[in-house]
Parts: C-alpha cells; structure tokens; sequence
C-alpha cells in the first residue's frame, strides 16, 4: 500500500519506518529541507536503539522515501498520516497550528479519495477540524474528492518506540466509517500476527484515550513520589512500599518507581492540554491538576537534597557536583522538561558548579544550559566524578547499573551520593564508602533491613 507520513519527526520516523519494514511503499515527508536532506544522505535525526538500521534496509530496499514536494506525495498517496507536532501554546492549550497546515495542504493537493489520519496528539474534536480544513480547501479548487478523517494516536515510548510499534499493545482507530475502518486494519494486519490488537471507537474517544493514559501515568509516577516523601519523614521505607502495592493485582509493578519527576514530550504538555479541555467543557480535573502541581514539586526535590545535605557542612557555595544522565529518561537524547534541567538551575543558583555528562544527550543539552564557567562538559562518570563534592544519578542509563565505584570515589573530593532512582543497594552503596541517600528511603537507616 501507498502511504504517506508528515511531519518526520520522532512519531513519525517511526511510524514511516515501521509500516515500509511490513512491506509497505512509505514516503515521508517534510518542510525542513534541511532534515530531508540529511535522512537521504543517511543520518538520523533522533537517537533511538534500533531506528538507524531499520530505516537504511528500508531505504536500500525501495521501500523508503524522503521527500520535500506535497503534491507528488500526496497525489501518489491513498492514506495519508499526520505526525506533525502539537507543542503548547502560549495559553497552554496544544498548539494545532502545524496539523492546520497540513490539513489545507492535503486539500491542496487531493487528486483522488483518501484516508487522512491523525496521529498527532490533539484535542478531542480535532478530527471535525481536520475535515473542514480539508473539505475548504477541496471547494476553493471546485473538486469534489471523498475522504475519510481517522483518530489513531500514538502509544510510542521513547528508547522503545520500535519495538513499541512493532508489538503494540493496543492499535486505537476512530472513525464512524466502516471502509476506513478496514482500511486501517489492512495496514496494521502485520502487526497483528499472533492475536488481534484492534480497538474500533469513535474518534473524540480515540482522541481523549491518548490524553487518559498519558494521565493515568502521570498520576501513578506524582502518587509514588509523594509517598517516597512521607516515607522519607516517617522511617518507611518506599521500596518495600510499593512491592506490597504491587503484589495486589488491581494495582501491579509498572509505574511505581519514585524518581526525580517526570519529564519528556508527552506526559508533562498532555496533562496540562486535558486540564484546559476539561475547563472549556466546565468541568475539573482536580486528580490530574494535583498531580501536576506534585510533579513541579519533585523535580525540586534533589536540588533540595543536596543542598540541605551541605547545609551543614558550609553550604553549596563553590561547591562542585557530578551529575550522572542528563535526557529525561535512558535510552533518548530527549531534554525536553528532563528533571536534570532543574537540579542544575537549583545548583547554579547557589554557587555550585556541575560537572555532566550522559551517553547521549550531551549535545541537545548543551544547546538548553547557559555558557557557563560554571559547567564541565564530561566524556564519561570518571571524568564527572574527578573533584567532585557529591554525585548525583539522574537517569538510569544501563552503562550506569555498574560503576567503578572504587575508582570513582578515590578522584572524589567527597563521598555523598544521591540516588535519584534507587538504582543501588543502601548497604552497599555505604559499604564501598558513599554517603548514600536514595528516594524514601530515609538517610538515617537507610541500611536497616533494607530489602532489595
């Protein structure tokens, strides 16, 4: 099948290289020059395990291609997908400027019957905003060409997006149209081998399950970093914590880590565009709106930690800290809200100086943080550690899990460690020399029947 992308950035890359990976003859397009360009040339955009090799075979194969021109893309196309990006707006809402553009220019350039389909996060509604973009367009021409408008929104984690969309857990398609409805069960019938991942609804329902789940997420990490708080003031410990919780099937393992907040995307920008949504409709999400508010508060939280730790050895003042892990979570280059951008601020604030570095957002984040004497740029955890009064783990890159601990400690200036996600042992960590101090478990007994 003919099917074209637009919009090549993270969601959509994927999603082209993906469906040309099932056989299908995929062009992706794109109004950055500069992009295309660089992906006919070879280079990938984005850092994600797996894409680079998937997108050379495709494009070596045929099946693959990049392209800057709307209408020969459009017109050799019967399925058109929006991956464009929906930012937030000056007043918070999303952003549907880009998804406005694209529309027209599928009006623009119809020669025949097509499927458009949104796989942009949007706000429910979007796809009747879609058809009345596209139906205008479709007049001021004097044409008459039938389309159908789908909602299938993305379910793509970053550093997992490929196998993500190669085994998904749910396919979401919205659409009152039985034949646009078959249609995208053909596409998607590769990806379906085993058993049937096919959810048929309506499109604002398609449209809200994007916003529900990214919600339901944000309200389980915020949950879980209140209680690591509480059990941070009262002894308890959260580690043992949240295997009681998890043990109750109602409840299960996933999303019950604390951390340093989250970051990324996707989950910060959707809970604030639901909220918006919600109070143009008159109604309050009072759950989701606190777990916001939670999420602003913890990413505070290790800058606290740290600070309040020097607070009685002479302060941060000319301090020097080493930070481990940079990108909101492993696995990405992604710096977007990552929580290391506000420990940083908190350090630089109160005189500290910073030593980085991570496996690979190294460059993205150096176009974020200030040109600064106050920042070492680091090739790897030795060299981050090397004068260092304290370090602190931000994201859990694998290459982290097993450190030369020894090593490091012995080109430390100090020996605190804080543990932005309990990645290590209390009692090893204090073993080896560190004064360690994770998320709730408390710093005084943080050894003390510890269970790992």
């Amino acid at each position: 099948m003919d099917i074209l992308v637009i919009g090549i950035g993270y969601v959509g890359l994927v999603t082209g290289t993906c469906f040309a990976e099932m056989g299908h003859h995929v062009t992706c397009l794109d109004i950055n020059t500069a992009k295309i360009d660089a992906l006919n040339q070879g280079h990938i955009p984005i850092y994600e395990p797996g894409l680079e090799e998937i997108v050379k075979r495709n494009v070596k194969a045929k099946r693959l291609f990049f392209t800057t021109d709307y209408a020969k893309a459009v017109a050799s196309s019967s399925v058109s997908f929006i991956c464009v990006d929906t930012p937030i707006a000056a007043d918070g809402q999303a952003n549907l400027k880009f998804v406005k553009e694209v529309s027209a220019a599928i009006g623009r350039h119809m020669v025949d019957e097509m499927v458009i389909v949104n796989k942009s996060t949007v706000p429910i509604g979007t796809h009747l905003l879609v058809s009345e973009i596209v139906a205008e367009e479709l007049l001021k021409r004097g044409v008459k060409h039938s389309f159908d408008v789908v909602s299938n929104p993305e379910f793509l984690k970053e550093g997992n997006a490929v196998n993500d969309f190669m085994k998904p857990d749910r396919v979401i398609i919205g659409t009152h149209c039985p034949k646009a409805a078959a249609l995208m069960r053909e596409i998607y019938a590769p990806f379906m081998l085993s058993h049937e991942r096919l959810i048929l609804m309506d499109p604002p329902s398609a449209e809200l399950t994007k916003y529900a789940s990214n919600a339901m997420l944000a309200v389980r990490i915020s949950f879980m970093n209140e209680l690591a708080r509480l059990c941070e003031e009262t002894g308890a410990n959260i580690n043992q914590v949240r295997k009681g919780m998890g043990a109750d099937k109602r409840i299960g393992y996933h999303f019950l880590y604390p951390g340093p907040g989250f970051g990324g995307s996707c989950l910060p920008k959707d809970i604030r565009a639901l909220q918006l949504q919600a109070e143009k409709y008159g109604c309050s999400l009072s759950v989701i709106e606190a777990a916001d508010k939670a999420n602003a508060k913890q990413k505070m939280r290790l800058g606290e930690k740290v600070e309040t730790y020097f607070a009685t050895r002479g302060g941060l003042s000319e301090r020097t800290i080493g930070i481990l892990g940079l990108a909101f979570k492993p696995d990405t280059d992604d710096m977007r809200e990552a929580p290391s951008l506000t420990l940083i601020a908190h350090l630089l604030s109160r005189g500290a100086s910073v030593r980085l570095f991570d496996p690979v957002a190294m460059e993205n984040a150096k176009r974020l943080l200030p040109d600064s004497t106050a920042i070492t740029w680091c090739a790897d955890e030795l060299e981050a550690a090397t004068s260092a009064d304290a370090l602190v783990l931000v994201t859990e890159w694998k290459q982290f899990r097993f450190l030369a601990f020894t090593e490091m400690l012995s080109v430390m200036k100090g020996s605190a460690f804080f543990d932005g996600r309990n990645q290590y042992h209390p009692e090893e960590m204090l073993a080896k020399g560190f004064d360690y101090m994770a998320i709730g478990i408390p710093h005084t007994s943080a050894t003390a029947n510890y269970l790992s």
